[in-house]
């Protein structure tokens, strides 16, 4: 799984519209009135990934697999939500878990698609939206700090952490500003903040919706959004992307080319989220299948072991590992590997982007070698 990223944004914005051509499907009804989204919307989709394509046709492998992004989309938010307008801030649960945040804001005129504030100002808009996130955490706070502060009397020391954390958001939230702002010490404290899964706290990218013919270089009210804001902000066309998704792999080429992209919106948005979030993706190639796996930036082999299984990371020794430039240019693993560019790396090892991770060795993975051995047994001594 690369990361979870929520969708945020007011109504009419072409948030749905954008989620629906994200994820290649009609599941988000994008009606042109506010609140047509009622529950929240879940889609993944594959993290689009030239060299693992490359990696296997050299290696022929029989299946690909990358590795995915989940995008959950909500109500469109309005002015007051925190405090009951509209439908009211019930849908901001849906995406405490997710990893980042994505604001799409409306960055086209367009006489036929109404604006709930009855104007165009992404500006604007951002300010509501940030607002009610705040708002939303604020309540949040209040809500957890007097039976934390009840048991930080009591003696329970994380209690007493999460209790002087939620005094100093109070203030801060307060004051108008996101939790990301509040200064963390040290690593018990920043482990009790995460705990908090506070919106203002999350990652936050912004994608400006602008019309068909400022998709690739935007207009004047996305470089007003992103002159202004202190977060990346993607240009998008979800009017193309909605194309886009309904062409062939062939056909998507010369259509982005037509029009001056060099890749879809979701390559962009993506690229942006993995930077963000300090994501890299490293590849495990193989005649049955090769597929992708997304670990943080400085993650050690031990712990790119874990991601594809936890037994793997308890009984990690050693990883064969081959840079991916060296797998294309000596065409495979036996061809690095008679060209000496297949390495034996370590506990200490740090993953680099695009690594290939052949075979990881040590003691745990025989024990799970012949577990997996004795379940096969089994199946086959059942009397059918």
């Amino acid at each position: 799984m690369g990361f979870k990223c929520g969708i945020v944004g007011l109504p009419n914005v072409g948030k749905s519209t954008l989620f629906n051509a994200l994820v290649a499907q009609a599941a988000a009804e994008a009606a042109n009135y506010p609140f047509c989204t009622i529950e929240p919307n879940i889609g993944r989709v594959g993290v689009p990934d030239d060299r693992l394509d490359v990696a296997a046709k050299i290696a022929g492998s029989a299946q690909i697999i990358p590795t995915q992004i989940e995008f959950v989309d909500i109500a469109g938010l309005v002015r007051g939500a925190s405090k009951g307008e509209g439908l009211g801030n019930q849908f901001l649960a849906h995406i405490r878990e997710v990893d980042a945040i994505c604001m799409v804001l409306r960055c086209f005129e367009d006489g036929d698609i109404t604006h709930v504030e009855g104007r165009i100002d992404p500006l604007a808009d951002a300010e509501i939206i940030e607002t009610e996130l705040v708002l939303a955490d604020l309540e949040s706070v209040e809500k957890r700090l007097p039976n934390l502060q009840k048991k930080a009397k009591g003696g329970d020391k994380e209690a007493k952490i999460q209790a002087a954390l939620c005094e100093k958001l109070a203030a801060l939230l307060n004051d108008g500003k996101p939790a990301r702002e509040l200064k963390v010490t040290d690593a018990e404290e920043d482990k009790q903040f995460k705990m908090l899964q506070l919106l203002t706290a999350k990652p936050m990218m912004v994608v400006c919706n602008v019309e068909e013919a400022s998709a690739a270089s935007g207009n004047a009210l996305s470089a007003k959004v992103q002159a202004a804001l202190k977060v990346p902000c993607v240009v998008v066309s979800a009017k193309i992307e909605s194309e886009v998704a309904v062409l062939e792999p062939e056909e998507k080429q010369a259509f982005l080319a037509d029009l001056g992209l060099k890749e879809t919106g979701l390559s962009r948005v993506i690229h942006t989220g993995y930077s963000l979030l300090g994501l890299i993706t490293f590849l495990t190639i193989g005649p049955k299948e090769a597929r992708a796996w997304t670990v943080h930036k400085g993650a050690t082999a031990p712990e790119a072991a874990g991601v594809i299984h936890t037994d793997f990371q308890k009984g990690f020794i050693r990883a064969e590992t081959i840079a991916y430039a060296d797998y294309v240019k000596h065409q495979g693993e036996q061809g690095a590997k008679e060209a000496g560019r297949m390495r034996l790396e370590g506990k200490e090892y740090l993953v680099q982007d695009g690594d290939v991770l052949l075979k990881f060795t040590g003691p745990q993975l025989r024990h799970v070698a012949e577990l997996l051995m004795r379940v096969v047994r089994a199946v086959c001594c059942v009397e059918i």
